[in-house]
């Protein structure tokens, strides 16, 4: 009996022992998946997380217009930019990532932030072509290809589900396609495209007003006191409700870089717009002697794409040691700014 009971332990040991070897095997497996899984995840953050580069707009323009058939008539660059816009959104390498869900779009919030500043001019101009630039006067009929298309720009951009985002942007960008192709078709009247100087001053009133918000939130990294200025010049002029007349104003720390690559979409996609305003406008800023002012601007925004050499976005203040990329940002846009201010005094005069 003894060495039954003894061998029946022994069995029991055994077994124990066993099942321990291969849970433990199993956990180190499961371990071993996870880290494969994280720095494959990390790798691919990486690796998706770089901006696109530039593209020659002009000559894009031209190479889609031979594809269809057509000559790159009035309108028709302007019209490939706002596609370019759409397609690099939903197309780059790392796909739309602004409604993702899952690693590693989800934790990665440089390129989201930089797709939002995209979208903001791929908005105001879809806007702009339906309302000014496809419109001879205040009276005339919309064009039903860009009415539709603002629709599908101003949907959410982080909705993942019935319908995705990426579904809603893609019917838009078809909308502004069959718009292009109608306006190069010859044989074809009801698609316009008004290249006039008072059209192209109220698109540029709108850019100026984006670049002025993103330029002050840049300049907002380091904190700053700020006088109340909202009813300067008018005596009589009220507000609802009251607000103090000196504040400060900081970005969050967690905020200055999700803001700064906001402007560096906003940049990159006001480059091509520009680009293609200069070829699709080419005689109204000729008459205006304002091509060479359009060129500057378009010079000070290239400079904000250059390559970022800190894998952090830096927020040193004022004179400090370390740099401030976000008061560089500003700097430039500032300038984008007031040059665009310039350029449109130049196209409102007679």
């Amino acid at each position: 009996m003894k060495w039954k009971f003894w061998q029946r332990e022994e069995y029991a040991y055994e077994s124990s022992t066993g099942a321990m070897a291969w849970l433990g095997l199993a956990g180190k497996t499961a371990a071993g998946l996870v880290a494969a899984y994280l720095a494959i995840v990390v790798v691919v953050g990486f690796w998706w997380s770089s901006e696109p580069d530039l593209v020659d707009i002009v000559d894009l323009a031209r190479e889609r217009a031979a594809e269809s058939g057509v000559d790159p008539v009035t309108g028709y660059t302007t019209a490939t930019a706002v596609v370019l816009l759409g397609e690099t959104l939903l197309d780059k390498r790392s796909g739309y990532l602004s409604n993702d869900l899952f690693p590693p779009g989800v934790y990665l919030d440089n390129l989201p932030n930089w797709e939002f500043g995209v979208l903001v001019h791929l908005r105001e101009i879809s806007r702009a072509m339906r309302n000014d630039l496809s419109r001879s006067q205040s009276q005339s009929t919309e064009d039903p290809d860009l009415s539709l298309a603002e629709g599908h720009f101003f949907f959410d951009n982080s909705s993942w589900f019935l319908p995705e985002t990426e579904e809603e942007y893609r019917l838009g960008m078809e909308h502004i396609r069959s718009y292009a192709n109608r306006l190069a078709d010859v044989a074809v009247q009801d698609a316009q495209f008004y290249a006039r100087a008072d059209n192209l001053s109220r698109w540029l009133g709108e850019v100026e007003r984006r670049l002025g918000d993103i330029s002050q939130r840049l300049s907002q990294s380091v904190g700053k006191r700020q006088l109340n200025i909202d009813l300067a010049g008018e005596s009589a002029a009220t507000m609802a409700t009251d607000v103090p007349v000196e504040s400060e104003q900081k970005t969050g720390w967690f905020e200055i870089d999700d803001v700064f690559f906001e402007a560096r979409g906003q940049t990159w996609a006001l480059i091509h717009l520009l680009k293609a305003v200069e070829q699709d406008f080419a005689r109204v800023l000729d008459d205006k002697n304002a091509r060479v002012s359009l060129q500057q601007i378009i010079r000070e925004l290239e400079a904000t794409q250059e390559a970022i050499w800190s894998p952090l976005i830096l927020n040193g203040s004022g004179f400090g040691f370390l740099a401030n990329h976000s008061l560089v940002m500003a700097s430039y846009i500032s300038r984008v700014n007031a040059a665009v201010i310039d350029l449109r005094s130049l196209l409102d005069r007679g």
